[in-house]
């Protein structure tokens, strides 16, 4: 322990049972240390307190007997704000690989791309051979360590090649781990618990899409940055690919709507705003540009 997460320095630090507080001291610490940064310089930009970062997303991926289940929810925010209730945030990365992205939409979108063409590229240049997901999970990794975590996504990557199911997770930063089963996003530890008390080697794979079901519900209804419907993608070791958009919709208001009788006086009908006059004039001729007005100057080769 340093000075920021111990209390009792000097004390008996033996250990105590109950809950652990000592954050809060580490927590005081730093605060005092901004305070004191921020009142010795004019600078504003000094007087910002770091904020811990949430991603607002719950992907989740696990390992099943014939293949990878993935799944997303599909809620895209701005801050506090709902930008989009029905974004996909499974990603296609080889025939046979897909990639769930949490983090910045742009970046987890663009690095996806990124590398769904570099891994085309190889397939082309090595005889069209089925990817490797191994290949994947590197040409990600060294990227995303490449810019230290500036560019924000962190992702759930799955696929099946000729050596079998393969799950990893990628963080922003490019650290890896392969894994029977995990989660990411601000709605992760809530999917996670639902993985934990469900997960079993060897699953049938319509107890694994179930069980990712109901992780990534546990997502939307417990973390506000996840919402809207769930998404799921089946990869078999056949080759085989099966995606389950809006799979589950749990907050669809079409229902609710169509229960609300609204009053046809409200309705504006054809005729309702008089038309006093219409008339139409053709264009004249000799008005505008044609090709014979265009001068066409020759390239230099």
């Amino acid at each position: 322990m340093s000075e920021f997460t111990n209390p009792d320095i000097g004390l008996d630090s033996a250990s105590k049972g109950g809950f652990n507080f000592e954050n809060v001291h580490r927590n005081a610490l730093i605060e005092a240390q901004v305070q004191k940064a921020s009142s010795s310089s004019s600078s504003s930009k000094n007087n910002i307190t770091p904020l811990a970062t949430k991603t607002g997303t719950t992907i989740v991926g696990l390992v099943y007997k014939n293949g990878i289940v993935l799944g997303a929810d599909t809620r895209s925010t701005n801050d506090t704000t709902v930008a989009d209730k029905n974004c996909e945030k499974i990603h296609y990365i080889a025939p046979n690989i897909y990639c769930c992205g949490a983090g910045t939409a742009a970046d987890t979108e663009k690095t996806t791309e990124l590398i769904s063409s570099q891994m085309e590229l190889l397939r082309m240049n090595t005889g069209d051979g089925q990817s490797r997901v191994v290949t994947a999970c590197t040409m990600l990794k060294r990227m995303l360590f490449r810019y230290q975590g500036y560019v924000s996504a962190a992702l759930v990557l799955g696929g099946c090649d000729v050596n079998g199911p393969h799950l990893y997770q990628i963080y922003p930063h490019g650290s890896t781990g392969k894994l029977p089963f995990t989660t990411m996003g601000s709605g992760s530890l809530a999917a996670m618990a639902v993985f934990e008390e469900g997960f079993k080697d060897d699953m049938e794979e319509e107890e694994a899409v179930e069980l990712v079901k109901r992780a990534i519900l546990a997502g939307i209804f417990n973390d506000l940055g996840s919402g809207s419907n769930c998404d799921t993608t089946v990869i078999r070791l056949d080759g085989t690919v099966v995606h389950g958009r809006n799979c589950i919709m749990p907050n669809e208001v079409q229902p609710l709507r169509d229960t609300v009788k609204r009053s046809d006086k409200l309705n504006m009908r054809a005729g309702t705003t008089a038309v006093l006059k219409s008339t139409f004039q053709p264009r004249k001729s000799g008005f505008g540009v044609t090709l014979a007005d265009v001068t066409v100057t020759p390239m230099e080769t």
